[in-house]
């Protein structure tokens, strides 16, 4: 098995290769893996199924133990392919808190940042 990422890859069935897929992915493709649904106002609007998140978006959290929070984009992470949403949070020991990342595929888009 390659190191690199394959043009040619077409498929799979097994774990191991599709998770080596995804971790091996260049920028330009890991961009749209992290992709997260519009909400229906947007969806009527940019007549757009689903957008890659931006530092800003608002937005709700869908699926998990944080369902139904809404809060702003802090952060996105392409390595872990997850984003780090204000007021999704969890205490550490010593009581510091600590963002919980969100894969974006649990998210919904409920207001865009600003986009050029």
């Amino acid at each position: 098995m390659k190191n690199a990422f394959s043009k040619n890859w077409n498929r799979s069935v097994q774990p191991r290769k599709q998770r080596k897929y995804r971790y091996n992915l260049p920028a330009h493709l890991k961009k749209k893996m992290l992709s997260a649904h519009l909400s229906s106002e947007l969806r009527s609007r940019h007549k757009k199924r689903s957008m890659p998140l931006r530092k800003s978006d608002v937005v709700k959290v869908m699926r998990g133990s944080f369902k139904g929070k809404t809060g702003k984009v802090n952060a996105i992470s392409t390595k872990k392919l997850a984003a780090y949403i204000d007021g999704v949070e969890s205490s550490r020991r010593d009581g510091t808190k600590v963002f919980v990342p969100i894969k974006t595929s649990n998210l919904m888009i409920m207001e865009l940042s600003e986009r050029k």
